[in-house]
């Protein structure tokens, strides 16, 4: 099962090298990872989406709330939360197709923020059924380069 955890921790140098490192010695693939400073400058937010069993998720929670450095672990799995992603795709887009491509970025609410000769740069954010969806429809006319972010998560509460 995927595990959706949002750990609070100092926002020193080494933390993040820690908290993954506790994460990879228990033989955990880290499947996504979103980290950034919170409201208050000492502090970050760590979003990690791990794949694991109940017993040794429950293993690496408890591991994780043994560093010094680590506040609060939130489970976010199953809570009512906004989760989003943001993801960039350059598109292969002939000056006689650009429209077609500009429509589909329109139709997900996207945005087209780069202009090249024979592409087209889209930014948009979403779930990530959505911006699969957005993935799917783009492959036809050609991804050049895509780079997605990681999942992050708010609780609704």
């Amino acid at each position: 099962m995927k595990y959706i955890l949002s750990v609070l921790v100092e926002n020193k140098p080494g933390v993040l090298s820690r908290v993954t490192g506790l994460i990879s010695r228990r033989g955990f693939n880290i499947d996504s990872l979103a980290v950034a400073p919170t409201e208050d400058v000492s502090m970050s937010r760590m979003t990690i989406i791990v794949d694991a069993d109940e017993v040794a998720y429950e293993q690496l929670t408890k591991q994780l709330h043994k560093l010094v450095s680590v506040y609060k672990i939130s489970d976010m799995t199953h809570e009512d939360a906004i989760e989003r992603e943001l993801v960039l795709f350059k598109v292969m887009a002939p000056p006689d197709r650009r429209h077609e491509i500009i429509e589909i970025a329109n139709i997900f609410r996207a945005k087209v923020v780069d202009v090249g000769k024979n592409t087209l740069t889209v930014e948009a954010t979403g779930t990530q059924s959505k911006l699969d969806a957005m993935e799917g429809l783009f492959r036809g006319y050609g991804i050049r380069q895509l780079t997605r972010t990681g999942k992050i998560a708010m609780s609704r509460s």
